[in-house]
């Protein structure tokens, strides 16, 4: 057996195709040779104070060329700033040698990055700066004066014309000499203060000019060094075929690899057992550790493999493999039932599973089923969507007037929208079973559609909730009233640990698989476009 290949002594059954990585229960080969990990894991003091904080690691089951059977291990990105540790499968590319070229450039760009700061923060542009606004000010004041000086003296010579039956020429001209100075000299005012504030300007452009060469000189050697990088992620898929990172994601949306592309565990596991000849039979990756303060991740959890940096790798990887087809991309069969309709609005009951309006995934979806039904309607017909996870009640509108009337009444927060969800647990006893949660979000880039907490940068997201009891197996069942629309709100409001800790029951993102996603719209109260009758609407879950 190779160095990282562990032995997995098992009667349990193997697979026959390998499992999604983007949808998964674990495999019970999968928990035993996890179980095995986390127990080595818990063995090696040198690791414990950085794990603590929080890591992803991974298994990958397979089995030799003579049917034996054993097991890989991984962890995501460095561990102790290292990628070389015996028990576990190395990087794809080791860029960390201490004397490789990635280190050596990385300490020029460090370099660089140290000269930018001195250079951005001398104080003598601290100076210039402060001179630089002392002096507007000054000329603002100056200037404002002396027109109020002027504004003075053309309404004492106003008056002195006004008065005088007869101005002899000497004083006409007096007048008009006066005015003509008082021009003049706002007019060097002005221009004293220009060359002052050029000469300053002068000195600070300099500074900062270096500043942004050397910043350019910075973001060019980067920009090289990640190509670099990109280029030597060779990655193998099961056909025994080639292509960098560069040339996986060139043909996405992005164009260009993100950060830390290829150092997932998922693919750091494939390409081990590609490379040694060893035949993928189920993969699994949990958290261990503390849980992060943006993202969803608790200790020992399992999770699928994030889109954003893993998707277009695995896609290629996985070619040549059979595997089973991701349980939570097929949009449910049975169609919406239309709870009301008139000639300009109707109301559907959306099932579970099915998408709000098309997408990449093939099936159904609310708009193609109002559309079939309504093939004469002249309206964008969808005014607000539903995860298509999330089952309930959907407002369609079949003309123009009705959806710009009903988007102003959404945009507004006049829509009323109540939700029924079962919770994976019971709702724990220190949280008031009625109150609000404020969490502010954004998506996480590198692993959309996952939503992330983040005070900083995120929009403001608020949902009041209110706990209604308990289900027979102990699961807390809880009505949810958004105040804001953001993407996955209600999901992550439950499942982040400020806020109530406890994920909806199904949620594959942000808590645990099961027959569905237990997340119901069951109540909607708008104002009719065309009557302006109030009108609520309500269906059980």
């Amino acid at each position: 057996m190779t160095t990282a290949l562990h032995p997995l002594y098992s009667d349990l059954p193997r697979p026959s195709r390998l499992n999604n990585p983007f949808g998964y229960e674990p495999n019970p080969l999968c928990l035993q040779a996890a179980s095995q990990l986390q127990a080595y894991l818990q063995s090696v003091d040198c690791w414990q104070e950085e794990i603590a904080r929080g890591k992803m690691f991974g298994v990958l089951v397979v089995e030799d060329r003579d049917g034996q059977l054993g097991f890989l291990a991984a962890y995501s990105g460095l561990l102790a700033e290292r990628n070389d540790w015996d028990y576990f499968v190395p990087a794809v590319f080791d860029f960390q040698q201490p004397d490789g070229y990635f280190k050596r450039e990385e300490a020029e760009i460090s370099a660089l990055n140290h000269q930018v700061d001195t250079l951005t923060q001398h104080p003598s542009i601290c100076a210039l700066q402060h001179d630089i606004l002392q002096l507007e000010k000054e000329r603002d004041l100056q200037t404002e004066a002396y027109k109020r000086d002027m504004s003075a003296a053309k309404s004492r010579r106003d008056a002195i014309r006004q008065s005088a039956t007869h101005l002899d020429s000497d004083t006409e001209k007096r007048l008009i000499q006066e005015s003509q100075y008082m021009k003049a000299e706002l007019h060097r005012i002005k221009k004293r203060y220009d060359l002052l504030l050029e000469e300053k300007k002068t000195e600070l452009h300099d500074f900062l000019r270096q500043a942004e060469m050397l910043k350019k000189e910075r973001r060019q050697r980067s920009d090289r060094l990640q190509r670099w990088l990109f280029d030597h992620f060779v990655m193998l898929n099961a056909l025994g075929e080639t292509k960098t990172l560069t040339e996986i994601f060139a043909p996405t949306t992005q164009g260009v690899p993100p950060s830390g592309a290829g150092e997932c565990c998922a693919p750091k596991l494939l390409q081990y057992a590609y490379q040694h000849h060893l035949h993928p039979l189920c993969i699994g990756e949990f958290w261990w550790g503390q849980s992060p303060k943006a993202e969803i991740r608790r200790h020992l959890h399992y999770y699928p493999a994030c889109r954003g940096k893993c998707h277009p790798i695995l896609t290629f990887m996985l070619q040549g493999l059979d595997v089973e087809d991701n349980p939570h991309e097929h949009p449910a069969e049975a169609e919406p039932a239309i709870v009301y309709e008139d000639d300009s609005i109707m109301v559907v009951n959306k099932p579970a599973g099915m998408l709000s309006v098309p997408g990449k995934i093939e099936g159904n979806s609310v708009w193609s089923f109002v559309r079939s039904h309504c093939p004469d309607a002249d309206g964008p017909l969808i005014v607000h969507r539903l995860d298509m996870g999330t089952s309930g009640l959907m407002l369609v509108a079949k003309t123009k007037r009705a959806h710009q009337n009903l988007q102003a009444q959404f945009k507004n927060r006049t829509v009323h929208k109540t939700y029924f969800a079962l919770l994976e647990g019971r709702f724990e006893k220190h949280f008031p079973e009625h109150g609000v949660i404020s969490l502010p979000l954004r998506p996480d880039p590198t692993d959309r559609p996952r939503q992330i907490v983040d005070h900083i940068h995120g929009k403001p997201a608020i949902t009041e909730y209110e706990v209604v009891g308990t289900d027979a197996q102990g699961r807390t069942r809880i009505q949810l009233h958004p105040l804001t629309g953001r993407t996955h709100q209600l999901r992550l409001h439950c499942a982040h640990p400020d806020g109530l800790n406890c994920p909806i029951w199904g949620d594959t993102l942000y808590g645990h698989p099961a027959d569905r996603l237990h997340l119901h719209a069951g109540r909607i109260t708008f104002v009719h476009p065309e009557s302006g009758e109030e009108m609520s609407f309500s269906i059980s879950y």
